[in-house]
Parts: structure tokens; sequence; C-alpha cells
């Protein structure tokens, strides 16, 4: 081999060629090093800014982050609205002869409701149930009592005037002049200003209201029970079989087809609350004459009311007072129904010494007063109960006699100076506000229990849910 190729010189140059390439190897890592922490200086020293420190000069648009969500309004009690029910206004013959003017020839009512009226016009909306029909005196008819009661059209004016609103017709009086009768009837009370419940004009009729009352839509209903189901489809009233025409004017339910009487009201319940339903009343002329307890099939039909979902049954037909009873429903543990089953005779004449019943508790009424409560989420509750007991005082002025129907108001200090009361009269006022409260006072005071009871625990939740 060659010298020239591998002696010392070559080697010599080779090794200074090595360190000339190691040493640009260094400075070229050396200088990358260099720029690598240049830039990750400048990184961490770059100025932020939090978004609360931005200021803009333009207001509509500056950026807060310290805005809180807008809460829902509290839910507060809007409105409230309060029914007032009586009982029979029966008006027997010895009270057409003490209404009628013998000068005129007319019949005026308006003072039997002259202490009465200041609490029945107290109310929102007051109903009277109307056990008479108003069949005039055309065609050689007379003005009738018992058993086939037709009284002057007058008697509908004294109702308005007293401050009464509705007329419940569905009893078993409201044929005794048979469809004429019965729709005449329904007409004068129309033109008298008065609503009308249980009976129709129209067939086609819906067979019950919804009656928004303060804002707040409530529906009512009433049936009358048939005295015969001889002719399934022709229903007895009070003994008198309707006519084939008369069928679907009355609404009416057989003791023995309770089913279908439940079919209906369910249907009718349904329809209800399609219509707009906030709350529910059952006016229903049912039970035994002259019991002071309610008959099994009352308290069957309540309790199947009940689970259909009523809040309020109101009863009449056995001319005393009965008991009122807080039922809970078997099918929602949240649901209760208040129901009184009588409410007794707002006016009549079955005096005690006239009756087999010889208590007094045929003189006795009440006014049975509900409230319901809206509230402003929609809620609305049935949220008081009360009554007031009523007696119908029989007495004579100028030798002729005089209905007054009084308010036994244990708010009112002396009676007998309010009322003109004899010491006599007033006892037997005292005696009839004990029969009334000895039968509805157990049962009004579990229901005003329970009912404020449950107005404390909706008030606190509504008021943790304004709270939230």
């Amino acid at each position: 081999m060659p010298e020239n190729e591998y002696g010392p010189r070559t080697q010599r140059y080779n090794r200074r060629r090595k360190t000339a390439l190691t040493l640009t190897f260094i400075s070229a890592v050396l200088f990358a090093l260099a720029i690598a922490f240049v830039i990750v200086f400048a990184i961490q020293n770059v100025p932020t800014t939090e978004p609360s420190d931005v200021v803009s000069t333009n207001t509509d648009s500056a950026i807060t982050t310290d805005t809180e969500p807008e809460k829902d309004p509290p839910i507060t009690a809007e409105s409230t609205a309060t029914i007032s029910i009586v009982g029979d206004v029966l008006p027997h013959l010895s009270i057409l002869t003490a209404a009628k003017d013998n000068e005129t020839e007319s019949h005026v009512f308006d003072p039997f409701f002259a202490y009465v009226s200041p609490y029945i016009t107290k109310a929102d909306y007051a109903v009277a149930n109307l056990e008479t029909t108003l069949g005039g005196t055309e065609n050689g008819k007379s003005y009738t009592g018992y058993p086939r009661f037709n009284s002057p059209d007058s008697i509908a004016t004294a109702l308005k005037n007293a401050g009464f609103d509705m007329a419940m017709t569905a009893n078993n009086h409201c044929y005794d002049t048979n469809l004429a009768g019965l729709k005449r009837t329904l007409t004068v009370l129309t033109e008298n200003n008065l609503d009308t419940l249980g009976t129709v004009l129209d067939k086609t009729e819906e067979k019950y209201v919804v009656k928004e009352i303060n804002g707040i839509k409530i529906g009512m209903i009433s049936y009358t029970y048939e005295t015969s189901d001889s002719y399934p489809d022709r229903p007895s009233i009070n003994g008198i079989f309707t006519s084939e025409e008369s069928v679907g004017h009355i609404n009416s339910f057989d003791y023995k087809q309770l089913d279908k009487f439940y079919a209906e009201m369910e249907t009718h319940l349904a329809n209800m609350k399609k219509d707009g339903a906030e709350a529910t009343i059952l006016y229903i002329h049912w039970g035994n004459e002259y019991q002071l307890s309610a008959s099994s099939s009352q308290k069957t039909i309540a309790q199947k009311m009940c689970d259909l979902g009523l809040d309020v049954i109101v009863g009449g037909h056995p001319h005393v007072i009965q008991p009122m009873d807080l039922l809970e429903s078997t099918v929602d543990e949240d649901h209760k129904t208040v129901c009184i089953y009588s409410t007794g005779n707002f006016l009549s004449n079955q005096r005690r010494n006239l009756m087999d019943l010889k208590t007094g508790n045929t003189e006795d009424g009440i006014i049975f007063t509900v409230s319901f409560t809206k509230y402003s989420n929609g809620v609305v509750a049935l949220e008081e109960t009360d009554v007031i007991p009523t007696w119908i005082n029989l007495h004579k002025v100028d030798g002729k006699n005089v209905y007054d129907i009084l308010p036994l108001d244990q708010t009112v200090e002396d009676w007998k100076t309010a009322f003109k009361l004899t010491d006599t009269y007033l006892k037997n006022a005292n005696e009839s506000y004990e029969r009334t409260m000895s039968l509805v006072g157990d049962g009004l005071t579990e229901t005003k229990e329970y009912l404020s009871q449950a107005k404390t625990a909706r008030l606190e939740e509504f008021e943790r849910l304004n709270n939230q």
C-alpha cells in the first residue's frame, strides 16, 4: 500500500477534521438549547388577563360573571271562592197563605229571609234547594203544597233578593206539575237571574255546570233519587212515572242500578275537568226522611263519590240535619272528601206538633259553607268549611203567621233582641242550635282540623320552594 495514503500526515488531517466536526455539533446543540430557553421564558412571561379584569368601553356588552339566574316568582294565594249551600225550600200551603197579600192577591216571601239574607249575600256564591215547581195557574191549575207542590213565581224573586245565585231543581218534587211545570220552573228561575242545576230545558244540554267564581272554576252537578224502576226507561219521581218525552230532562239515579249512576258520574267528572273544573261539588237528593243518621246506601254512594275524586258532597231530602263526615279515598291516599249527608229544612211548615217526629229537628236547617283557594302555581285546594245553624221561627204578627228563618250565629250576643224573640222562642232557638251542633259538631271539628293541617303543610312546602 503506498505510504502517502496512510502515513502520519493523513492521520493528523483526519484527527483535525473529526475535532472540527465535534465542535460544530456541540455549537449547534448549544444554540438549539439557547433558542428553546428563550421560547420557554417568553411563554412563561406572557401577561394573562382574567375575564373579570376586562374593561369594555361599551357598557351594553360588558362581560360579568356574578349575575345570578332569575328566580321564579314566589308562590302566593291569588283568590278565594266561598260557596254557601242551604237545605230545602219547601213552601207548604200554610207558607203560601202566610205570604199572600190579600189586598193585591200577590205573594211576598221576602220577609221570611230578612234575618238570614246578610249571611247569604256574604258568600261569593249561594245555592238553595228549591223543592217545589213554578208551574203557573194556567189551565185551571192552582197553587198547592204537599203532596204535589206548585208555588207562585215570586218565591224565585225572593230567593234572588235574599242573595241566592242558584236554585237546585233535582229533587223528588221537581216533576209535581209534569214536564210543562218542570220547564216553566226553569224559565222563571232564569228570568230571575238564578242559575239552575239538576233539570234541563233541552235534554241535549250538559247535566253539570262549571262556574267560575273569583277566578276559580268549580264543577257542580245535582242528582235526585228515583222512586221506582218499574219502567227502566221512564223513571218515577215522587211516585209519578215520567213521560217518554221527559226522559233526559232530570238528573236521577236508581238505588238498584248504582253502577249505572257511578258510570254517569265518572263521565261527568271527566268532562268537567276537560271544561276546566278545578274543584267539584255534588248536590244529591237521597236518604230516608226524618232519619237523623245516614243510611247505608248514602254512605256507600258517598264513598264511591270520594273514590271518584269529588271534593264536596252536599245532601238533602231527609228534612232533618244529618251528620258531617270527612271521607278518605280508597284509591288515592292523598284525597279526602267533605260530606254533609243532609242540610235539613231551610223553609217549611214541618213543625214538631204536626210531625210524628216530635223532637223539633224538622224545624232546623243549616248554612253550609266551603271555601276554595287558588295559588299562583295553579294549585286549587279546599281550605275552609263552616256551618251556621238556622231555625224557622213560626209566630204571629197581627194574627197572621210569619216564618222567620233565623241564623243562629254565636257571634250575635243577644238573639232575643236581635230576632225580637219571646223567652219561649229564645229557648226554642237555643234548643235548635244544640240539636244541630250535636249532629254536625264532631264532623265539623274533624274537618276543620284536617283542612288546617293540610293548609299549613301546603304553605310550608310553598315557602320551601320560594326559598330555593
